[in-house]
């Protein structure tokens, strides 16, 4: 693992502020620019990042490096890089549960576990109605501590990010109930569900159809009362030539998504605005899959690229739970 800010791929942190590789498409970005912080690239070295999550109370960011079947961990205060986890099952999305456990979807075990605080990993779900998951994507914890995640087979169509299998279920979005760990499906009507967050006040869901026709998109959902179901289907955004990976959401209700392949001038992050139009840039090397929020105040945007492991400080805090 090679830790470095300008060597990799010929790509060099912008010596002058504001940095041009933040990008404002609409006024209401302004107010989420920081003038004087710019893109640094904390590691390298990486087959393919993902799912990144903060741990504020140890001052690190975890992410995982799937084909090498392994989870990354970056030390706020040295600077450094190091395994965590290897091997990881082949871990993808991650998030923390409302008590700070670390929540891992992992393609190898074809399941979501949870490490408890001594490091033991509980297995939270493996199957449903005696079949066993495709291989769990992205993850998220609402307030009430469900936990909800898609699985598509992404994982399992060869043996580079897991363990080439036939899918036993269809392409489905779970929810785990916090109280008696039943499984139940939400959505199922989506081509390649992948990425997947909450407004800031949980009353929509929004997830990335990653397999959309014509182009990918990303869906809004309206969360029923009972917390627990969704209804109204729509388009909030059509992603054209990109591709939409993961997401998180900001206090203000803003989309921040990992955005690339097809076009090299599209790979970075693409902001939208809560009513789906692009408000901001932030142009990376290369595609983005996933982001989080972390930092002293939760306001920096830790991306986690192809090789590579980007942040920026913004003016913004992120949503709790994902």
């Amino acid at each position: 693992m090679t830790e470095t800010r300008d060597d990799a791929n010929g790509w060099q942190p912008s010596q002058r502020y504001p940095d041009p590789s933040v990008i404002s498409l609409d006024p209401r970005f302004e107010q989420y620019r920081l003038p004087l912080a710019g893109v640094e690239r904390l590691a390298t070295g990486c087959r393919w990042c993902e799912g990144p999550v903060w741990f504020g109370d140890g001052r690190y960011l975890l992410w995982s490096d799937i084909p090498n079947n392994r989870i990354m961990r970056w030390d706020e205060v040295t600077g450094q890089s190091s395994a965590f986890r290897q091997p990881s099952n082949f871990a993808n999305g991650q998030t923390r549960d409302r008590q700070g456990r670390l929540i891992t979807c992992e393609h190898g075990g074809r399941r979501v576990t949870r490490t408890e605080y001594d490091g033991s990993l509980t297995m939270l779900a493996e199957s449903f109605e005696g079949k066993r998951l495709s291989s769990p994507n992205d993850v998220i914890v609402k307030s009430d501590g469900s936990i909800w995640f898609t699985d598509p087979p992404f994982g399992i169509l060869g043996n580079y990010e897991g363990h080439r299998a036939e899918p036993e279920l269809g392409q489905n979005v779970y929810r785990l109930d916090p109280d008696t760990g039943a499984l139940s499906i939400v959505a199922d009507d989506i081509l390649g569900p992948n990425g997947l967050a909450f407004s800031p006040d949980e009353t929509v869901l929004y997830i990335v159809e990653s397999r959309g026709v014509p182009t990918r998109k990303i869906l809004a959902y309206d969360v029923n009362k009972d917390g627990a179901s969704i209804r109204n289907k729509r388009v909030l955004i059509d992603a054209g030539p990109g591709t939409p990976d993961g997401f998180r959401v900001d206090a203000d209700g803003n989309l921040w998504c990992g955005w690339g392949m097809g076009e090299a001038e599209l790979d970075g992050v693409m902001i939208f605005a809560p009513d789906g139009t692009p408000i901001g840039r932030i142009a990376l090397p290369e595609r983005c899959a996933n982001v989080c929020f972390g930092g002293r105040a939760n306001s920096r945007l830790f991306m986690a690229a192809s090789h590579s492991i980007y942040a920026l400080y913004v003016n913004v805090a992120g949503v709790t739970g994902g």
